[in-house]
């Protein structure tokens, strides 16, 4: 009983905190990419963040599906962050 009480907070906290970090990164990598490419900042924010809710639901709805918990902790917690560094990048690009 321990042990499952474990596993569903383990996915739990995956898919949630996971799922906040990726979708942090997804949506500060993709509002600097369509800024440095142009668009209003304004028009890119909006619209990046409206797709933020599907990815969000995305990304919670697999950190359940998935069969290992130490993958879906790699894939968000990792792409949320080497997506927010690139973010950074862009944004250093654009201000220098």
């Amino acid at each position: 009983f321990r042990s499952v009480n474990l596993w569903v907070t383990n996915r739990i906290l995956s898919a949630l905190l996971g799922g906040y970090a990726f979708t942090w990164g997804f949506a500060s990598l993709g509002i600097a990419g369509l800024a440095a490419l142009g668009v209003d900042f304004h028009e890119a924010e909006t619209g990046i963040l409206m797709l933020a809710f599907l990815v969000f639901l995305g990304v919670f709805l697999w950190a359940f599906a998935c069969r290992s918990v130490a993958r879906v902790w790699a894939v968000l917690a990792g792409g949320g962050a080497v997506m927010t560094l690139s973010a950074w990048l862009i944004q250093q690009t654009m201000l220098s």
